[in-house]
Parts: C-alpha cells; sequence; structure tokens
C-alpha cells in the first residue's frame, strides 16, 4: 500500500471526509508554517552552528530556542498539539532512548524532551545546508551506515562518550521514517549498543504520522499522542532479547494511540501473521 493511501485512510479515520475548501485552508497553513520554518533557520540556524563550535552546551541551548519556536507555529498556524505520558519513566540518568519514527516532528520535539540530547543519525545528513552542519557542530553521532560493523563499532564507542558526558542518545531502530501502518522493520544497532554498554533502553510510541505525513506537505491539525515506557534493562542481556522487548513495548503502545484501520496486531500475533504471509507467497 503507498504512502498516500495510507495517509488518506488516516485522515478519514481521524478527520472524517475532508473536502477541497478544507483542504486547501490546511495547505495554505501548511506553507505559512514552511516559511516560517524558514525564517528560523535563517535567523538563528548561523549563530547554533557559531556557538556550538564554542561551547556544545551554549549551542544547544539555542537550538533550544528554534526547535521550541518552530513548534510554536506549528501549534499556532497548523492546530497541531502534543499530549506526552509516561514522564516519570524517564530515569534520572541518560540512557539510550530507542522511540518510533514516522515523521519528521520527533527529530524536533525529543531533543528538548531529553535534554541535552544527540541522535545516532546517517553521515550523508551532514552535507545538508546549515542543518546538516549543525549536527557535526553538535557531536552528533554520524555514522556509515554500509560500514556494517566497522559502523556499530562506531556507535558502541561515541555512544559510550557521549553517555559519559551527560547527553541522551536517540536512536530510531527502524532506521529510517516508516509509513503510519507500515510493518514494523526494528534493526539490532541501538540493542548491540544497549548490550554492549550495559545502559537501559527507554522505548518511547509516538503517532506523529498521522499529523506530519512522512511524505506530505500538510500539517494536519490534532494531538499528537507520546507515550514513554519503563526502561528496559540491558545488563547482561544478548542484543536479540534487548530489541525484542523494545520492539514488544513499542508496537504494543502503538496499538492504543494509531487511528484505524492502520492499528497494528498485538506483538504476540505477529511472528504467526509473518509466517502466514511466507507460506501465501511461496
Amino acid at each position: 500500500m503507498s504512502d498516500t493511501t495510507h495517509i488518506d485512510a488516516v485522515i478519514r479515520a481521524r478527520h472524517g471526509e475532508v473536502g477541497s475548501v478544507r483542504r486547501a485552508w490546511y495547505a495554505l497553513r501548511s506553507m505559512v508554517f514552511w516559511v516560517w520554518q524558514i525564517a528560523l533557520t535563517l535567523v538563528l540556524g548561523i549563530p547554533v552552528l557559531v556557538i556550538s563550535l564554542i561551547s556544545w552546551r551554549a549551542g544547544y541551548r539555542v537550538a533550544l530556542v528554534w526547535l521550541r519556536l518552530n513548534f510554536l507555529g506549528l501549534r499556532v498556524i497548523c492546530g497541531v498539539d502534543w499530549d506526552v505520558q509516561g514522564r516519570e519513566n524517564i530515569p534520572d540518568t541518560p540512557c539510550l532512548v530507542m522511540s518510533k519514527h514516522q515523521s519528521t516532528w520527533e527529530t524536533y520535539f525529543l531533543p528538548h524532551l531529553f535534554v541535552p540530547a544527540t541522535y545516532v543519525a546517517k553521515r550523508s545528513l551532514v552535507w545538508v545546508p546549515i542543518f546538516g552542519w549543525a549536527l557535526h557542530t553538535m557531536r552528533f553521532i554520524l555514522i556509515d551506515r554500509k560500514s556494517g560493523r566497522s559502523a556499530v563499532k562506531q556507535m558502541v564507542d561515541q555512544t559510550r562518550d557521549r553517555l559519559g558526558h551527560g547527553r541522551w542518545v536517540i536512536i530510531f531502530p527502524e532506521g529510517t521514517r516508516r509509513p503510519v501502518g507500515a510493518e514494523p522493520d526494528y534493526r539490532a544497532g541501538g540493542a548491540i549498543v544497549a548490550a554492549s554498554l550495559g545502559t537501559p533502553v527507554l522505548p518511547v510510541a509516538l503517532n506523529a504520522g498521522e499529523f506530519w505525513p512522512r511524505l506530505g506537505f500538510i500539517k494536519w491539525p490534532g494531538t499528537v499522542s507520546v507515550r514513554i515506557g519503563p526502561p528496559i534493562p540491558s545488563q547482561g542481556r544478548k542484543a536479540s532479547e534487548i530489541i525484542h522487548d523494545t520492539e514488544a513495548w513499542i508496537e504494543d503502545a502503538m496499538r492504543g494511540i494509531t487511528s484505524e484501520p492502520f492499528r497494528p496486531p498485538p506483538s504476540e500475533d505477529r511472528p504467526a501473521i509473518r509466517s502466514a504471509i511466507r507460506s501465501a507467497v511461496r
């Protein structure tokens, strides 16, 4: 099923049938927000770069101003709000955060939920003007995913360093943005890091793709649901066990916040479904 089909079905589930006039109004608001984002980036992007070269802590504070102004615009202009549950599960000491990834929204939101934070991201992003340069100056963990074991070692070494400096490390275990309702595709890299360092994993579920679609321009009004789970222990455990528990918690939480008709089945049912699919296509 295509991204467009997913998005249209979710829009109908959340908003009912959207007429051409209302869709045009939402598109106009989204255009205004896009201009707002560009203006903020032009005004604050260079200060973030320059200040981060001197002090990443000071640069991070300026980046938080940029993020919060973006969210102010998103709320006022487009009518997108958010609700966070599970803050009591956030430990006092920074650890590894593994989050669902459906949208650009969470890349903006998570760094001001977990302060200070750094991402594990693909190295090619560094070539994006201003944004990519800021990732480099703020010491994000940038890896070449094609490097295989070397990339995992880089993740382990740099995560150890960032945690040692009191920074949260955020990983999207599916690697890239996934459409709403897509079959989960969790990868072991983050779990290998957790197992190697013995740091717990904090799972995060969210449905931002229903409001800021992966490949969509319109920002649909509503409230993004964010759910934070209890830390998943990793000390003395295998990476396969860690990623299994992480996927199970996130996907089961997604069932409670994902709009019909794309609510995923319970995690315990998924292996049977995958087996049936494999049998059907043989």
